[in-house]
């Protein structure tokens, strides 16, 4: 049992934070275009008359509470991971039953986070070399009170596993059950970068769609990264993993 008590609880205010996400997934346009969250069930209750495969779009809507969600330009960035989740694709602070937005406070640790979740999604599928799935970085500003791990990181140590998510999944479910609004951690892919864990959507907001980027497979790494717009290519060096004592 992780114990909680004493974890500071801090504000923290990040101005163009980063989260890089793969770029299949289009914008849902109930989320972006009807900027009133309280007007969502009837406009989904009449389209789903005509339009079936709606919820399939939009998602579990259910899953955000409605004081809590957002609407207009950008808002799918924030929604979408709340309402599309699976036990299929469990993360550090979440096991696929509820959903979390992760953010990091700069370009490079957004960057080394999801490069390391997109090698292992490569390596099992036993992918061949080339380049692969593009990716958007999307801005955005965090506000929120989160329990702060960034302090305390040699207390926390399982919780930081960099090959296990048993303890972060347990904390998260704890503090989430009992109101908190997220965690702030110590980025365990980029040494000295930070992030944050999210549980509603509403601790972040303003997103701005960025740089479209793809990801270069050598076998058995992420070796190059590819800004698609500009055609530059930056290889991609390994840095150490944050481990406990």
């Amino acid at each position: 049992m992780i114990q909680t008590d004493g974890m500071p609880v801090s504000r923290v205010e990040w101005a163009g934070a980063v989260r890089i996400i793969r770029s299949a997934f289009p914008p849902i346009d109930l989320f972006e275009d009807i900027a009133d969250p309280a007007d969502w069930p009837l406009l989904i209750s009449a389209e789903q008359k005509t339009n079936p495969r709606i919820m399939a779009t939009i998602g579990n809507l259910d899953l955000v509470p409605v004081e809590r969600r957002i609407g207009g330009h950008g808002a799918s960035f924030l929604m979408a991971p709340f309402t599309h989740i699976s036990p299929d694709r469990p993360s550090r602070f979440a096991d696929g039953r509820y959903g979390v937005l992760y953010v990091a406070d700069r370009f490079e640790t957004a960057l080394f986070e999801t490069i390391h979740h997109h090698a292992r999604f490569m390596a099992r599928t036993g992918e061949k070399p080339g380049w692969t799935s593009q990716f958007r970085e999307i801005t955005l500003t965090v506000a929120a009170d989160l329990h702060d791990l960034r302090s305390q990181a040699h207390a926390y140590w399982a919780v930081l596993d960099p090959d296990s998510y048993a303890a972060s999944q347990a904390l998260a479910a704890g503090l989430r059950a009992a109101g908190s609004d997220g965690i702030a951690y110590p980025s365990i892919r980029h040494a000295g970068g930070q992030c944050v864990a999210l549980f509603y959507p509403d601790g972040a907001s303003d997103p701005v769609q960025g740089r479209h980027l793809d990801y270069h497979w050598d076998g058995s790494r992420v070796d190059l990264v590819r800004d698609a717009g500009s055609g530059a290519v930056f290889r991609i060096v390994d840095l150490p993993v944050q481990r406990g004592p």
